[in-house]
This record gives structure tokens, C-alpha cells and sequence, in this order.
């Protein structure tokens, strides 16, 4: 039943009491974390690592995660809390945040940068990783003497109380203020919270789907989000089949493909696409038929070509599961679903993003044309996010960066444990991937702990380096080209 103009007033007016009441204990720590030493700052994250990433308590977060919203896999949920969690603090470990920085974006001779916080950070989070997610989030604001508060998804609320419980309970114990990190409470748990939230914060790290990082970046507030994920992978067959088969089906079923990183679109050379399917089914993958295909459409996208929504009964489900509901008769201990396709858009939904392990594939001649294919893909949705290659040729590797509209190309590599960055990668490890001005967002790279940072700029007087003429620094063959 919809609600009136009244309700939602009301709501709104509820929800702005709420948020402002939280932000306000969290200025009140925040200036005390102003005050904070490179020492204050690397014992708290270092204690936070360390205690939420207790074999039980991570055990604990996944199996808590997989039964309140009915997603994804526990076991892969474990891996990702020491992965992300691990790695992002390993990143920022012994490095600058507090005073004077030799890293800041913008230095150069005469230049000395300070680093300052920026004050209270709206962490909004998604289902899909909510597991590791806050805990980072938090950790990020912690190293820059920011305050943050989480706004969970619905489907992960109870245990983002958890898991804050435990951060704040670690402040507590050092001595620092509880109160850098809070979260809102369950029965808070709304869209006119996080709104209101993102209005009344200092800034946004914003880590979900489209429509969320769209009112992120509407809200007035500054902010980072992550575009939509729809990650292409082109197969050449140059490297080893069996390689790249075992490679995309580890990518593929990790926690039920909750990552936006997944291999949503296989484009596979022609003439190694027997292979390919061979390997594939070898490893678990089933290649749905004309019929199963029309099957598995109806009960991914049940208002297709209508649009684009997808059925929330088979999000971060097993591919099994989502067999039963379509229908379909699969092996036992089928692990990703194949389904043919050509092209992308409302008519041919398997090029774009699925949030399962469900991929579409697509025959291709070359390396031209897959290209073609990837941009028509990532055209229809997932510009700016990622691609990813399996090659032995330099030339192709250069070819495809080129020309991909990506922040991301990854060689030889399984997308989701590479595009956010892992133990196999340089990428910056993150739960934020900025997708550039393709996805939508304002920087093309994984966010860090150094985008909550604010600098201050000193400059002192360098040697003059004024030219005496304009000869001294444009070439002599351009100027005799315009003055031709």
C-alpha cells in the first residue's frame, strides 16, 4: 500500500532527528581524534585488524551474513573478511596519514603536504559484502581521524550491529572514543535514513548499486561510489585452456557471485570455443540449450524485454537453486550456468550484469571483434568497471587496454579475486571501485584511506623558472609550422 505525502513527511522528519542526534557524537570524537598521533592512529587499526579477524569471529560475521540474507557462501565469506581485511590494513600499515606526507596527489619542489581529516564519513554498504565491508570502511576512517557511520542494507543489519559492537568495543579498551564508529540501529534501517545520512555527513564512501550511488552523488555531500559491475573476459585460446577454464570457474562460484567483478560476458575465440565449453563443463559449468536458455531468461529477468530487474530469488544464489527455479535439469554439483548469446541490451539480457554464477557467452572471430562485443556489453551496462583477458600476446593485452572504456584489465587472472584488489595483484585492495567518469564516478581507481584525507599545501619560494622567450620551451619545428 503506498503511503501518503504525510507519512513520508514524517518519515523523513523521523529519520533527519535520527541521523542528527548520531552525528553528533560523532563530531564530538572526531575532534578529539583531531588530536590523534601516527601512533594513536596505527594502534587502533592494527587492534581492529587484529581482533575482528579472529578465526571465530570471522567464522562468526560469515555464517551470521549467509543466514540474514540469504546469500552467497559462508566458507568464501570467511576468505573475503581475511582478504580484504588483511590486505586493505597491509596497504595502509607504517604509512603517513597524520601531519606532513610525502605521498599527497599534488606535490612537487617547494611543496610540503599535511595530511587533516576530513570529519564524519557516510559509510553506505551493500548485502553482497557485508561482511567485510564495514570492517574496513571503519578502518579507513580510523587511519585518517575520521569519524564514520554505516548505513547497512536491509538484509545485513543485524549483523552490522555486530560487527561495530566489536570496533567500538576495541576503541573502548584502548581508550579512544567509541563513538568514531557508529551505525544505525535495525529499526532505523531505511532509505530515508541513509538519505539523510549522506545529506548531513562530510562525506559519502558509497559502495552499491546504481540508483544508491546516483543519490550519493546527488546528495549535496562530496562522495565516492562504485559503478555498476558487468565485467567482460575475452578468450583468445593462446594460454592453456584448462588454466583459463579453472580460472573463470573460481572467479565465478566464489560466494555465489556476490561480487560486481564476476565474469558476467565470456567472449571466446571461434575457433577454440569447443575447447573452452569442454573445460568449463569439466569443472562444473553447464552450457544451457535454446530451450533451458529461454527457461533460465524468464526466471532471471521476469519482465524481459521489458527491463533489466532482476529476480531477487536467484541473487548470490548457488547455480543449482537457480536451476530448480528455472526448470532446468542440471548435473549434480553444477557450479555455473552458460547460456548463449548475441549482443546486448532488453532483448539479449545475459550481456549484462546477473549478480549469480550465470554467464553469458559469446562466440568471436578476433580480437577486433571482441572488442566490438565487449563495448556493445558494456555499453548496455558496466562501463568504466572492468575487462579481463586470457593471452600470451603483449600486443593483445596493449590492444584491448587501449581501447577498452575500463578502469580495470585484467591479464590472465580470475576477475573477482583480482578486481579488488588481492594477494596475486597490484590493485589497491578495496571495497570501492571507482569506475571514472564511464560508471559515473569521480575517481578511477580503488578507493583507499587516502581518499579520506583533506591536504594543506605549503609553499615556499623555489628558483625562478620563468623562460626568457618562447623559443626556450616550444619546439623550433612547431613554431616553423605556424608561421608557415
Amino acid at each position: 500500500m503506498a503511503s501518503t505525502p504525510e507519512e513520508r513527511a514524517a518519515r523523513r522528519e523521523e529519520a533527519a532527528k535520527y541521523i542528527g542526534e548520531l552525528v553528533k557524537k560523532a563530531r564530538v570524537a572526531q575532534k578529539v581524534a583531531e588530536n590523534f598521533t601516527q601512533e594513536d592512529v596505527d594502534l587502533i587499526t592494527a587492534a581492529v585488524t587484529y581482533n575482528l579477524t579472529k578465526p571465530e569471529k570471522a567464522k562468526m560475521f560469515a555464517e551470521m551474513l549467509v543466514e540474514e540474507s540469504g546469500m552467497g557462501i559462508a566458507e568464501d565469506k570467511v576468505g573475503k573478511i581475511y582478504g580484504k581485511v588483511w590486505g586493505s590494513y597491509i596497504m595502509m600499515k607504517d604509512k603517513k596519514s597524520v601531519g606532513k606526507v610525502d605521498d599527497a596527489p599534488s606535490g612537487g619542489k617547494g611543496i610540503t603536504a599535511y595530511a587533516k581529516p576530513m570529519g564524519v564519513i557516510a559509510g553506505i554498504m551493500p548485502v553482497t559484502n557485508g561482511e567485510a565491508t564495514p570492517i574496513v570502511k571503519s578502518n579507513m576512517a580510523l587511519k585518517t581521524r575520521n569519524a564514520i557511520i554505516l548505513a547497512p542494507h536491509p538484509k545485513c543489519k543485524k549483523l552490522n550491529v555486530v560487527i561495530v559492537d566489536e570496533i567500538r568495543a576495541t576503541l573502548k579498551k584502548l581508550g579512544y572514543p567509541e563513538d568514531l564508529v557508529q551505525t544505525c540501529d535495525p529499526e532505523h534501517v531505511n532509505l530515508e535514513t541513509s538519505q539523510e545520512l549522506m545529506k548531513q555527513a562530510d562525506f559519502i564512501l558509497a559502495t552499491g548499486g546504481e540508483a544508491l550511488v546516483e543519490t550519493a552523488y546527488s546528495s549535496g555531500t562530496p562522495a565516492i561510489g562504485v559503478g555498476v559491475g558487468n565485467c567482460v573476459s575475452i578468450v583468445t585460446g593462446k594460454t592453456p585452456m584448462a588454466d583459463v577454464a579453472d580460472m573463470i570457474v573460481r572467479s565465478k562460484k566464489y560466494d555465489n557471485a556476490t561480487s560486481c567483478s564476476t565474469e558476467n560476458n565470456i567472449l571466446v575465440f571461434e575457433d577454440c570455443f569447443d575447447e573452452f565449453v569442454k573445460e568449463m563443463e569439466a569443472r562444473g559449468a553447464y552450457m544451457c540449450n535454446d530451450e533451458e536458455k529461454a527457461k533460465l531468461q524468464k526466471t532471471m529477468w521476469p519482465n524481459t524485454p521489458n527491463d533489466h530487474v532482476l529476480n531477487r530469488a536467484i541473487v548470490a544464489q548457488n547455480a543449482e537453486k537457480i536451476a530448480q527455479l528455472a526448470g532446468i535439469d542440471v548435473p549434480a554439483g553444477t557450479v555455473v550456468l552458460m547460456a548463449m548469446e548475441e549482443g546486448a541490451g532488453l532483448d539479449h539480457p545475459f550481456g549484462g550484469e546477473k549478480l549469480s554464477p550465470v554467464s553469458g557467452v559469446q562466440k568471436v572471430k578476433d580480437l577486433d571483434d571482441a572488442i566490438r562485443v565487449m563495448n556493445l556489453c558494456l555499453d548496455y551496462q558496466g562501463k568504466g568497471h572492468s575487462c579481463g583477458i586470457h593471452t600470451n600476446d603483449p600486443a593483445d593485452v596493449e590492444k584491448l587496454a587501449m581501447a577498452a572504456p575500463v578502469t580495470k584489465c585484467v591479464v590472465n587472472q580470475p576477475q573477482c579475486l583480482t578486481n579488488s584488489g588481492g594477494w596475486n595483484t597490484g590493485f589497491p585492495v578495496s571495497m570501492t571501485l571507482g569506475c571514472g567518469t564511464w560508471g559515473g564516478n569521480s575517481v578511477s581507481h580503488n578507493a583507499t584511506y587516502k581518499d579520506l584525507l583533506n591536504y594543506t599545501y605549503v609553499s615556499e619560494e623555489i628558483p625562478n623558472w620563468k623562460p626568457e622567450k618562447v623559443e626556450d620551451f616550444i619546439d623550433a619545428d612547431v613554431i616553423a609550422k605556424v608561421d608557415a
